[in-house]
């Protein structure tokens, strides 16, 4: 079994990727450094050496080994921490695939995606009788997947004028997303919408000015 000695993640606060690595490192109980990198800047020698390929966060770089790419860097933690909090991943290997599919599926195309997903939270509800979450009784593999975009949701709303898991037509997504803002692992990393609107609109605001400068 892994220690919890010399974890980072880089990552930026307001990435709902890296908030997806978070999240499921505050699950596993696992204690890390958050290295913030500006992803509106210059890229740090660090992170192009460390993900060398995409060049974008997250990154976790465990006992300086490095894993990328935020969905295999949640299977590796809970497979990593197996002896810390609950499993992140179902126990069966069918749901393990499911979860697996819908998480990809959400990171594809997820907006389109929520009816789909609102009759798989219905299945999930009739498998696991009626349980809280995609994962159970607690968060899973599922729920962080879809949770660490909760926070660009509310932006979406508040720039659309409208919600974008009304209750009226997303009984169980709308749901499960205020069970999943409630839960502990979920506060302080799920960034709040008024805090994502203002540093980009600020980082708008910078960008026009070097545009600005730079014509000049």
């Amino acid at each position: 079994m892994a220690t919890s000695a010399s974890v980072q993640l880089l990552g930026a606060w307001s990435s709902p990727y890296s908030n997806r690595v978070e999240l499921a490192l505050k699950l596993k109980s696992v204690e890390y450094e958050f290295v913030e990198e500006a992803f509106y800047a210059k890229k740090s020698e660090r992170l192009l050496k460390a993900n060398p390929v995409y060049q974008k966060v997250p990154v976790l770089i465990h006992d300086e080994k490095t894993v990328c790419e935020s969905l295999v860097i949640v299977e590796y933690i809970d497979e990593a921490w197996t002896g810390k909090g609950p499993s992140i991943l179902p126990s069966d290997p069918y749901e393990r695939a499911i979860a697996r599919f819908w998480a990809g599926y959400i990171d594809q195309k997820w907006f389109p995606t929520m009816k789909q997903l609102e009759t798989a939270s219905g299945d999930e509800e009739k498998r696991n009788k009626g349980k809280a979450f995609f994962g159970g009784d607690d968060v899973g593999y599922l729920d962080i997947a879809l949770g660490c975009y909760l926070g660009w949701v509310k932006v979406g709303e508040i720039i659309g004028g409208g919600k974008l898991l009304d209750e009226s037509r997303f009984p169980g997504l709308a749901g499960w997303a205020e069970r999943f803002l409630s839960h502990d692992v979920a506060k302080d990393i799920v960034p709040e919408p008024l805090k994502i609107l203002d540093f980009f609109g600020k980082v708008q605001a910078a960008r026009a000015a070097a545009a600005t400068t730079a014509a000049e």
